[in-house]
């Protein structure tokens, strides 16, 4: 018998941890929980979460564990790390180890004292680094998830970049194959299509390949069911208080400080875009860590703070402009609407592995923040906001599925 089995007559006890580096993960954790719960309506579940996903948890009603207080914030340290709209997110993560090892230890202690039977960890890399590390650490099932597999090399990177991502690489797959049960459940959120078609580094196997063989496959997750919404799309947009003579665009760049940049150059391109659409109404969503008073909105403009259920918004919206994370856009592609994506400079996820599964769903128009002039914004967002929109249906029993697969192992 294993040390993590419960004891009999006893309440399951989870323990979830969702990436605070944006606020995706966090919505479609609350769906997949919310799911688990109908398949384990006994489980308890406590969140090891940080600012800004405890923001998304607390408006859910979500019990949030006390040591979460001492967690180091990684979404800070990610701000930190970016200029305008450029962010090597490798580079980051790699100048990181202090605040992961901090941030292990205070799992760490959480686990030890509270008897928990399952983690789950959503692109939690501290957790899932260092177990591999300390394997004598596991207390519990552990269930990893993550929506991409592999560190990708950016160009402006050079030889050194090309070969620390192939190490970091590396390193990943030789912790996996040297300690496979460790991580009791391995969950990719997509499909096998999204995988990008790279190898991990030279003599290193395909990722496709080597994904297929290390996890299940969810498919994409929501957290919320996108065909009800777009079937009541008119009823939501008066509720949001949208008019039908208006043609609204939302702008928005998730939850970490990166985007401001981003957010003005939209807001710069208002003039440009209200003369060549008629009613346009511009909606700018700061986000919890961009202060909407920095952004010096133009008449016109409205800027708003966090917004919980910001999917609502964006089904109802005619357009959207918004950074690269993956979140944000399969929401829109759910949503069947057109949108304009502004990858970060330098972020690899973003760059390849978001674009490549958006350019597989046929959605998105992809466009350089550097190359992109108010007036260049501005017609861009003519142009699409009434072309038809013909992207891939996105699957929706994705946190259904991951839930079943988490419910195996209580």
């Amino acid at each position: 018998m294993t040390t993590w089995t419960r004891a009999l007559n006893r309440k399951p006890r989870v323990l979830y941890i969702s990436s605070p580096i944006g606020l995706g993960h966090a919505q479609r954790d609350v769906g997949i929980a919310a799911e688990l719960r109908k398949l384990r309506p006994d489980v308890q579940i406590d969140w090891l979460a940080q600012h800004p996903v405890t923001a998304v948890l607390e408006a859910h009603g979500e019990r949030i564990h006390p040591l979460s207080f001492d967690l180091a914030s990684e979404s800070a340290h990610i701000t930190s790390e970016s200029s305008g709209h450029d962010l090597n997110a490798f580079q980051a993560i790699r100048r990181m180890d202090e605040i992961l090892v901090a941030n292990f230890m205070v799992f760490h202690d959480a686990v030890t004292d509270g008897d928990y039977d399952l983690v789950i960890g959503d692109e939690a890399w501290d957790v899932d680094h260092f177990l591999h590390e300390n394997p004598e650490l596991k207390r519990t099932a552990f269930a990893w998830m993550t929506d991409f597999v592999g560190w990708l090399p950016m160009a402006d990177g050079g030889e050194r970049e090309a070969y620390l991502a192939a190490d970091n690489n590396a390193e990943m797959i030789a912790h996996v194959e040297r300690f496979p049960r460790l991580r009791d459940r391995a969950i990719f959120v997509g499909n096998p299509d999204d995988i990008v078609p790279d190898d991990f580094g030279p003599g290193l196997p395909s990722i496709r390949a080597w994904t297929e063989r290390h996890f299940s496959f969810s498919g994409y997750v929501t957290g919320f069911d996108p065909a009800s919404l777009v079937a009541g799309r008119q009823e939501l947009r008066r509720e949001l208080g949208f008019r039908d003579d208006e043609r609204v665009v939302i702008v928005a760049v998730g939850g970490s400080g990166v985007g401001a940049s981003l957010l003005r150059g939209v807001i710069a391109s208002y003039p440009e875009a209200a003369r060549l659409v008629n009613g346009l109404r511009m909606v700018v969503v700061a986000g919890p860590r961009i202060d909407p008073t920095s952004l010096s909105a133009a008449a016109g403009v409205e800027v708003r703070a966090f917004v919980p259920d910001l999917y609502r918004h964006l089904v109802a919206c005619d357009l959207a402009v918004v950074q690269g994370g993956l979140t944000t856009t399969m929401e829109l592609v759910a949503a069947g609407r057109p949108f304009l994506y502004f990858p970060l400079a330098n972020h690899f996820e973003q760059r390849r592995h978001v674009r490549h599964r958006l350019d597989r769903y046929r959605a998105g128009r992809f466009m350089e923040f550097a190359e992109a002039s108010p007036e260049l914004i501005g017609a861009a967002i003519a142009e699409e906001i009434d072309r038809p929109v013909a992207s891939l249906p996105v699957e929706r029993d994705g946190a259904a599925k991951a839930a079943a697969m988490i419910a195996e192992l209580l």
